[in-house]
């Protein structure tokens, strides 16, 4: 049986790190980080996620804006928002929680965003810095969450171990390829149109999922001792009760891997607590203190 890695431990852990970074960072420099949550419409999951993001933000010491505009809002209102946010020094973090109503063209929301504001890491700027391997990205929260855990399971060097990432995605599969290469990994990226694709995943000393498929990745796709993170959250009916589950067959994988994440509990508390890190960092860098957590 393997490790069961503990998200929501870690998680927990790096917030306490956080609030012992920003308080010292008041005391050194009067600077208390801020970040800024825009949510347009009635989403209850991320009416939810918002209030959770809002609570934590405000347990490690951070000041916390809120912002929340029905679904009818025009681009343009939207647009002037982050323009303000942009300009107002009080606010270090902006986030637009996605998706956005279909009339509003997200790249153009999020390209909008002062790339040294951008703590969801999906600028095209920070983009860029985190494929040149540039030190003040700010970087995607899943996926750096995911590599923080790889790294507490299998140390800081992971150099030479081929990693395969299930998914192409803008928000986790591409940030998290180019993690693992930055850490020089040997990458490969399997996708909907990748051929034979167990026999790819097989390859994997570590194996990273992150497609929206429930339960898609088998015991028979895992090379025996690998560290497999499940990135995937699914909602599924199991005996007529709404269940959530991964895109990796848990009780299956768990019987291969060394290590694996749970669903819930495993991947999905970091991106919170990666989140409030880059608000950290991106505060830090406004002006030109330190950083490093």
């Amino acid at each position: 049986m393997s490790q069961r890695i503990d998200g929501k431990a870690f998680a927990h852990t790096l917030r306490g790190q956080v609030a012992e970074a920003v308080t010292a960072l008041k005391a050194a420099h009067g600077l208390t980080p801020g970040l800024a949550v825009v949510l347009v419409g009635s989403d209850p999951a991320s009416e939810v996620y918002v209030r959770n993001k809002k609570k934590m933000t405000v347990d490690v010491g951070m000041q916390s804006f809120d912002y929340h505009f029905p679904d009818t809002v025009s681009e343009a209102e939207l647009l002037a928002k982050i323009a303000e946010l942009n300009a107002d020094a009080r606010v270090h973090g902006i986030l637009v929680q996605l998706p956005l109503p279909k009339h509003i063209n997200e790249q153009a929301i999020i390209n909008a965003i002062d790339p040294a504001k951008d703590v969801d890491g999906f600028h095209v700027v920070n983009t860029g810095k985190l494929a040149t391997g540039q030190p003040d990205a700010l970087i995607s929260c899943t996926p750096l969450g995911c590599l923080m855990l790889l790294k507490d399971v299998l140390g800081a060097d992971l150099s030479g171990k081929h990693a395969v990432v299930i998914g192409r995605s803008n928000i986790v599969g591409k940030p998290m390829a180019q993690l693992l290469l930055n850490e020089s990994c040997t990458v490969t990226i399997c996708h909907s149109r990748t051929r034979d694709i167990a026999s790819i995943v097989q390859q994997g000393d570590i194996v990273v999922a992150a497609v929206g498929r429930p339960n898609m990745v088998q015991a028979n796709w895992i090379k025996a001792g690998a560290v497999v993170i499940d990135v995937g959250i699914n909602r599924v009916e199991v005996n007529g009760k709404a269940s959530l589950v991964g895109d990796v067959d848990y009780d299956a994988v768990s019987q291969v891997a060394s290590a694996i994440t749970p669903v819930p509990g495993g991947v999905g508390p970091m991106t919170i607590a990666c989140l409030l890190r880059n608000t950290l960092q991106a505060a830090c860098q406004s002006h030109g203190v330190a950083f490093s957590l």
